[in-house]
């Protein structure tokens, strides 16, 4: 057995068409495999970065070309039984051929493909090439043929097993891909191969147990021998004559278990498999690392609604969660490394989960392996997204193909925890006027209520399915119920003030955000704009979504003093964006366990843009990352609207109980108390607490003067209470020492508050784009102190580091003239 990967020696051309520029047409241009068409003709010059200013508009070309992929590669025969050509991944509708002969065509993105070419190579050079149509042209045609469905926006992409927001979203740009964006080589074999391993793995008590399912390829009907060996249990059975599958179960005696991140540890174990020859040859093998850990999801009817509570051994895990979108338009840059940021920025902001939206991608081996690592949990869509889907074919026979891969491929990973049929496709077709347009055609209810779960039961009955985010449970509840399974909330954004997110009790919020730009570096790398405004031309191209700027001003009209400039305007909308998440949050968290998960909208972004991401495109943390570090921290403090009055709510998501002092006090702003309290907090494992307030705490004196606090200690950060929007407060001019010294690695600015200073954060970007900052949003009272640590690839002049705009905070704000 052999494998050679044909990387190397690409080139890329167009295929004639009154589209393609001059520059384009008839160039031979140096092509990058894995990797997409518009890398490759950025990296040649041919083009302009579609990621700065309006550039993208300009490319929609590219999408509506053929193209053609083409290498020389040398071959040496040997004695072997087969030769295929395995294409991981080709993006979407392609032709292969081999020394002039078709071997096979494709038509989805999501699944690979393998071709027997022994016959068609020759000992030397030979010559591989593969045509991508337009996805358009593929797309539209059948479209025509099957009938329009409805979609979120004007572009096919239902009609395409292509990534879905590669045709622009209300976050992503139009770029519409193509090319061989995944590995492609030769596999050479004899007698047999392993053509799936699929893992099942459950632990019960002190026992664990790995049921493998194995599937073999045949170029001999002879007997084969197939060997597996886990944490020193090893098991072998034998593959009769004729026969493709066999299944081997090994036994594992008190395994330790891996558990999500915050619950516990996450041990792996080396899962090796070998497939011999009845002679003992060597034929085959495979390794992966696997987790034993139990889930099950929780959805009993009860006083509420119906639940929506996944259980990791046995113990019900509140998810504090993030929605993920692809890292890059382009998945060839999103390399390992950038993962591991992304994921461990995840993690730094105690996030717990992540869900894989379904207008992306299957994610690949190197997300799932760090999720494994890191102990966060994976919700994965299948990818259907904010559409009616056809059920006719070629499409039925594709998406079968697709799941039964990804299914089989993505079981050996512990991170996984749910399978989700669709993104709001369900939810659409009750509220989104598309049942007349559809007059009875198909729209994808076939898929996640009957083919996807059967698949799942079938391939891996170890994780449970979900027919779609949003979904209740069952046909005859609307399917965004928030009383049932789970729901998104997106009229806060789009019509109502944050502040609504209060009257909502979900039982599980898989969708809810809040928009803000990116960091100033990233606006400055991207947007040529001079001066730079909200509405300067490169910022409106780089907000996607529907009346954007008026929903920011909306929330900043109702919150926050009115911007005086750019660099207010942009401090705001951040920390609104951080505001309206952290209350959101904080109050889901409070009605645990009625409500046990919270998944905002979104981690990160594909590119620079105005979003509702916490990392931006640029990989750098907005306000709103540090927001969710604190909301989401194992041991929260908050304070809550109750009945009339306001609570201290403490949650604790620790396996300890919580035990200790809280004071509660009412200040003024110059940090004279008016009243105050103690309680003792008894906050057992996994729970929350609700303590009321007595009536001379929640009742201030002078509302536009005033604020709670409540100080649990050292074991959870303080939680505050305003009585009156930051517009309406009478803030004092904002007064402040500060000071600045080298450290290890960076400089620490010390902030000392000669007033209160609300929401004071530090923008170190905005000297240099590697500069970053520990902690963001903190507010002080008069005689408070913070310290703020910044590193940077080079030191920073301590005297910007302590003014404005780089140092903020809301009483700062310029009023306007």
């Amino acid at each position: 057995m052999s494998r050679q990967a044909l990387h190397e020696g690409w080139v890329l051309r167009a295929v004639p068409g009154p589209q393609v520029p001059p520059e384009v047409a008839g160039t031979a241009v140096p092509a990058t495999v894995p990797g997409c068409v518009h890398t490759d003709l950025l990296a040649a010059g041919l083009i302009p970065d579609p990621y700065l200013d309006d550039n993208e508009t300009r490319l929609g070309w590219i999408g509506r070309t053929d193209w053609v992929y083409e290498t020389t590669f040398d071959w040496q025969s040997g004695d072997v039984d087969r030769v295929d050509l395995v294409c991981a991944g080709l993006d979407t509708v392609a032709t292969v051929t081999l020394n002039g002969t078709i071997v096979g065509r494709t038509e989805n993105q999501h699944r690979g493909y393998r071709f027997a070419v022994g016959a068609l190579l020759r000992p030397g050079a030979n010559v591989l090439a593969v045509r991508f149509d337009s996805p358009y042209r593929y797309a539209e045609a059948h479209r025509d043929r099957l009938g329009d469905r409805p979609n979120s926006y004007p572009e096919p992409f239902n009609f395409i097993r292509k990534t879905a927001c590669n045709f622009g979203w209300d976050w992503g740009p139009n770029l519409v891909t193509a090319g061989i964006w995944q590995e492609i080589g030769l596999h050479a074999w004899s007698t047999a191969r392993l053509a799936t391993v699929r893992p099942l793995v459950t632990v019960s008590g002190d026992t664990g147990r790995v049921e493998l399912h194995v599937e073999v390829e045949r170029a001999a009907d002879v007997p084969l021998v197939v060997r597996a060996e886990v944490a020193g249990v090893a098991t072998e059975v034998t593959v009769a004559a004729g026969e493709r599958t066999v299944v081997a179960t090994l036994t594992v005696r008190d395994p330790e278990r891996w558990w999500p991140v915050g619950y516990g540890e996450q041990p792996r174990y080396d899962l090796d498999v070998t497939l011999r020859a009845e002679d003992g040859r060597a034929l085959d093998a495979w390794s992966r690392r696997i987790g034993f850990r139990s889930v099950r999801l929780d959805t009993a009817p009860d006083a509420h609604g119906s639940a929506f509570t996944l259980h990791v051994n046995d113990v019900p895990v509140f998810v504090r969660g993030v929605n993920w979108i692809p890292d890059d338009a382009f998945p060839d840059r999103v390399t390992q490394q950038r993962l591991a940021e992304r994921l461990t920025q995840a993690v730094g902001a105690n996030v717990n989960l992540l869900r894989v939206w379904g207008g992306g991608r299957y994610e690949s081996d190197d997300f799932y392996d760090l999720a494994d690592s890191l102990g966060l949990l994976v919700q994965q869509d299948f990818l259907f997204a904010c559409a009616a889907y056809p059920e006719e074919e070629p499409f039925r026979t594709e998406v079968e193909a697709e799941a039964r891969e990804q299914v089989s491929r993505l079981a050996v990973h512990p991170s996984l925890v749910l399978w989700t049929g669709n993104n709001e496709n369900i939810w659409g077709w009750h509220d989104w006027d598309w049942q007349q347009p559809l007059a009875g055609r198909t729209w994808g209810r076939g898929y996640y209520l009957e083919l996807l779960p059967r698949i799942v039961g079938e391939l891996d009955p170890t994780r449970p399915y979900w027919p779609g985010s949003p979904w209740s449970g069952r046909e005859d509840v609307h399917p965004n119920d928030p009383a049932y399974g789970t729901t998104h909330i997106w009229d806060v954004w789009n019509t109502d003030d944050y502040t609504k997110y209060r009257e909502y009790l979900p039982r599980f919020v898989a969708e809810f955000g809040y928009q803000a730009p990116p960091a100033y570096a990233t606006l400055r790398r991207s947007i040529s704009d001079e001066p730079l405004a909200h509405d300067s031309p490169g910022m409106a191209h780089h907000q996607k979504a529907i009346d954007g700027d008026l929903k920011l001003q909306r929330g900043l009209d109702a919150h926050l003093p009115v911007p005086a400039d750019f660099d207010d305007w942009h401090y705001l909308t951040q920390l609104n964006q951080a505001r309206a998440i952290q209350l959101g949050v904080e109050h889901f968290r409070s009605h645990r366990p009625v409500c046990m998960g919270a998944i905002v909208w979104q981690l990160n972004d594909c590119w620079p843009v105005t979003s509702w991401s916490a990392v931006d495109g640029d990989g750098r943390r907005k306000p709103l990352w540090y927001a969710l570090r604190r909301a989401y921290a194992d041991r929260l403090l908050t304070v809550q609207p109750r009945d009339g009055g306001l609570a201290v709510v403490a949650v604790n998501e620790t396996g300890a109980a919580w035990q200790g002092p809280v004071t509660v006090t009412r200040f003024t702003l110059a940090g004279e108390p008016r009243a105050k309290t103690s309680v003792d907090l008894d906050v057992p494992a996994y729970s929350s607490v609700v303590l009321t307030l007595p009536a001379e705490l929640a009742r201030p004196d002078e509302a536009r003067r005033e604020l709670l606090v409540a100080e649990p200690g050292d074991v959870a950060e303080r939680a505050l209470w305003f009585f009156a929007e930051d517009r309406e407060i009478e803030w004092p001019a904002a007064e402040l020492e500060a000071t600045v010294e080298p450290v290890d690695g960076g400089q620490l600015v010390r902030v000392t508050a000669r007033t209160v200073l609300r929401d004071l954060a530090l923008f170190p970007d905005r000297l240099h784009p590697s500069a970053e900052v520990d902690q963001s949003l903190v507010t002080l009272l008069p005689g408070e102190s913070a310290a703020f640590t910044v590193r940077a690839d080079t030191p920073l002049d301590p005297a910007a580091l302590t003014r404005r705009p780089v140092l903020r905070c809301v009483n700062d704000t310029k009023r306007p003239s």
